[in-house]
């Protein structure tokens, strides 16, 4: 193991590295239930991205990644094989997915068991998955040289709504941070969080992508000087955030359109950063046990299939708005979910799947006057902005060292029964106990 050396009167360093995360062969694309959706080829590589920060004997690492998830155990492993290769202390890495519906299967979910077209993960893909990427944050520590950091926040709109209601709570604002070298004045590394899910591309595409990721990124790479330059997509809080609403067809020429409308407004600010060379690195995190949500008998969920369906099929047979035809599919695939979920609660599966995720972790790396928020699973946007209301400059990265086996939702939606509640594991009063959790964090509270 590299010893990492102290000198309290060394500058900020920096580094950043890229890999292609890209199955060999052809995969189940994972995102969609019901769909044997096996991948037919490559539209763009899969990107594992790292960006690593040193200030005096703090380490900060982040490294983002074009999967749907990574599981709590399988970042708890690529950590300690990070730890060993570098000596970062594990709870300095953040290991995020962009959330890509165009990717392998990554975790088990035990919503989808039931599902016959859903193949379980490939340990063979999860093993040459964690090579590349430990190898990736190896580069980026031995590539890191003094630095300057800047950031901003650009704002975008155009590429997503809500889900459920296009007037809802959303955040257009993207947090955008870049390091660029002391000695060339060149960027080392770019990091942004946005708040959408990258469902774009549906069902009928069977090219493995990174959906609009993918193009944001590339028109970022295609502004002068930022040609070779890692780009870290981290998701917001994301859960009730669709591109349903905006979207004229779900293709790749789609996404190109909306993945540029946010590279737009990235590049935007890049010129107008401001740099500082003494910026302070705090890094901390806590762990948080969670309440499982309750569920209906299996006979009882049953029924609230069939009345998904009957809603579903009344909608199509009517010539309802694509928009709502789509929710309404997405509260019948929910509603499965529900039932399945039920039954695993039964047979003692759920009881297994939740201690998979638990205890979540919390984890907070501040980099100057801004705090990167780390939260496991797919959060509803609300309590990321209750957040920032009250610690101005704390934005939240969900899907960040684990996820929950679904959603994280307000009191509200669980009690309309929206798709995103039926398919949750943990109840909804979990939201507001992750924002008062990391609020007690981040003041310095265990």
């Amino acid at each position: 193991m590299p010893t990492l050396s102290s000198d309290h009167g060394a500058p900020l360093l920096a580094g950043a590295a890229t890999a292609d995360v890209t199955p060999a062969g052809p995969v189940f694309l994972f995102g969609y239930p019901h769909v044997p959706r096996l991948s037919t080829g490559i539209h763009d590589p899969l990107e594992c991205a790292a960006l690593y920060l040193r200030h005096r004997d703090t380490h900060a690492l982040f490294l983002a990644h074009d999967v749907i998830f990574v599981s709590k155990a399988h970042a708890a492993e690529i950590r300690c094989r990070i730890r060993e290769a570098t000596g970062i202390p594990e709870a300095a890495v953040m290991i995020t997915a962009t959330h890509t519906h165009s990717g392998p299967v990554m975790v088990d979910y035990v919503s989808n068991a039931s599902d016959p077209v859903v193949p379980k993960a490939d340990p063979a893909y999860l093993a040459f998955f964690t090579e590349r990427v430990v190898a990736t944050a190896a580069a980026a520590v031995r590539d890191a040289v003094p630095a300057e950091i800047g950031m901003s926040v650009a704002r975008c709109e155009g590429i997503g709504t809500n889900r459920h209601d296009p007037a809802g709570p959303a955040d257009p604002d993207v947090p955008v941070l870049l390091a660029r070298s002391l000695a060339t004045g060149e960027p080392i590394g770019c990091m942004l969080v946005c708040a959408m899910h990258p469902t774009v591309l549906h069902e009928d595409s069977t090219l493995m992508s990174a959906d609009f990721p993918y193009f944001t990124r590339r028109c970022i790479r295609q502004q002068p000087g930022y040609e070779a330059c890692p780009v870290l997509f981290h998701q917001g809080a994301s859960g009730n955030q669709s591109p349903r609403h905006v979207t004229r067809t779900n293709t790749f020429a789609e996404a190109e359109r909306l993945g540029e409308i946010l590279g737009r407004a990235v590049a935007g600010v890049l010129p107008s950063i401001s740099y500082r060379r003494d910026v302070e690195l705090t890094v901390r995190r806590k762990e948080l046990a969670l309440m499982p949500r309750r569920f209906p008998a299996p006979e009882a969920a049953a029924e609230q299939v069939a009345t998904a369906k009957t809603r579903f099929e009344q909608l199509k047979a009517k010539g309802a708005p694509r928009q709502a035809v789509r929710t309404a599919e997405c509260d019948v695939f929910g509603a499965e979910e529900t039932a399945e979920l039920a039954q695993a609660a039964v047979d003692g599966r759920l009881e297994v799947a939740i201690a998979g995720c638990m205890p979540a972790e919390i984890q907070a790396i501040t980099i100057g006057p801004w705090t990167f928020v780390g939260w496991p699973g797919e959060f509803f946007v609300e309590y990321a902005l209750e957040l920032r209301q009250r610690v101005p400059n704390a934005f939240v990265i969900t899907m960040a060292n684990g996820e929950l086996q679904g959603y994280i939702v307000t009191e509200e939606a669980a009690a309309r029964g929206v798709y995103e509640a039926t398919n949750a594991v943990f109840a909804p009063e979990n939201g507001r106990r992750f924002v008062e959790a990391t609020l007690a964090l981040l003041e310095g509270g265990k």
